[in-house]
């Protein structure tokens, strides 16, 4: 964890002295603005310490307040960021040409105070679109035809929400869109695949009950994410358990004699509390002629597992939440968003997220709650 505080402090530092450069070079600000600015740089670097500070500390207000304020920057700059990298680029390849062609194109790769406003503007309207896009939630439906639902049943339904993230930021309101869409769904189970929770969550308690008012005929299952763990694994699984989810924690079950559900924790919890069962192992117990639903944080499909579950559920990536990240996440998560086919007859669900994690806003990457309908009938 310090290894990781200390890479994060230097990569977000110097993405602020990227933007401090573009600013002086565009603007040439005397001393008492350069102070100020380097005052509000440095705060908003350290600004998610400060919020897990105060949250410990109990002062929820300002732990909010500055939740919002660093995190909402924190877009801001990334989005500058990816533009204004892309205009650099450009004009680099306009000043190698100049080069080459042995003529004067300074003008168009020196217009700094432009090259900083245009980024700037984009940021700021990407990052207004983003909040709208963050609080507006798909429903995305994959249909699997399979023998293993009985034919006396017909069909299954199952909503998955996905990296939640309650905490400072993704309160009542983002909750309650989640829950009616929920509602509305009517599903016959309910998945939460990780992340329900995140930060210090004292103050969560009101929202059990909106979570709690769902009731499918055939349950609700939970696993834990990463942030399960980082918030604390015992008070994330009691508000978890107190919202009416059972657990899985390398546990597996059959319900109803209809389906199998299975769970295992996420692998971040393995400095924690963690509970490891081998998939395999776990898999290999329950009814085989029955639709097996495996529930995991990560979209990382154990080998030795393959064709003992007929569908991964997974979460975590948030398909990158603010575009173009989905180029990095998906460099550590292949599959790192919607529907795969496995080996052996098994697939893999990637749901983008229910929330947000950081920043509150989603960029070409909009929340969703997936709905799995599993119908009786010769699989395609």
């Amino acid at each position: 964890m310090t290894l990781f505080l200390v890479t994060f402090v230097l990569l977000y530092g110097t993405l602020h002295l990227y933007v401090f450069v573009k600013l002086q070079l565009a603007f040439h600000l005397r001393f008492a603005p350069n102070v100020f600015v380097v005052i509000f740089m440095a705060v908003m670097t350290f600004a998610p310490f400060a919020v897990r500070l105060a949250e410990r500390a109990g002062n929820e207000s300002f732990a909010r307040f500055m939740a919002y304020a660093g995190y909402t920057w924190m877009g801001i700059i990334f989005f500058f960021f990816s533009f204004s990298i892309c205009v650099d680029i450009i004009r680099m390849v306009v000043h190698v040409s100049g080069i080459i062609l042995k003529r004067d194109l300074s003008y168009p790769t020196s217009a700094y105070r432009l090259f900083f406003i245009i980024p700037m503007a984009y940021a700021l309207l990407a990052s207004a679109y983003g909040y709208w896009e963050a609080k507006n939630i798909s429903i995305e439906k994959i249909v699997i035809k399979t023998s293993k639902i009985p034919e006396s049943v017909g069909k299954v339904t199952i909503a998955q929400i996905s990296d939640v993230h309650l905490g400072l930021i993704v309160r009542e309101e983002r909750l309650k869109r989640i829950t009616e869409a929920v509602k509305n769904i009517n599903p016959d189970m309910l998945v939460s695949t990780g992340d329900l929770v995140d930060g210090q969550i004292d103050g969560l308690n009101r929202l059990i009950g909106m979570l709690d008012g769902i009731k499918p005929r055939y349950g609700k299952f939970a696993v834990t994410g990463n942030h399960e763990f980082y918030a604390g694994i015992r008070k994330s699984l009691d508000f978890t358990q107190k919202a009416g989810f059972k657990i899985l924690r390398g546990e597996g079950m059959t319900i109803k004699g209809i389906i199998n559900v299975a769970g295992v924790d996420d692998m971040a919890g393995i400095p924690f509390n963690y509970v490891e069962v081998p998939e395999k192992l776990l898999l290999s117990k329950l009814p085989g002629d029955l639709f097996t639903v495996l529930l995991k944080h990560m979209p990382v499909v154990d080998r030795d597992a393959a064709g003992l579950f007929d569908l991964q559920l997974s979460g975590h990536t948030h398909k990158g939440q603010i575009f173009p990240f989905r180029f990095i996440t998906r460099l550590f998560f292949p599959m790192y968003t919607g529907y795969h086919i496995l080996p052996q007859g098994s697939k893999l669900y990637v749901n983008r997220g229910s929330g947000t994690w950081g920043p509150p806003m989603r960029f070409l990457a909009p929340p969703e709650i997936t709905v799995i309908e599993l119908q009786h009938g010769k699989q395609k």
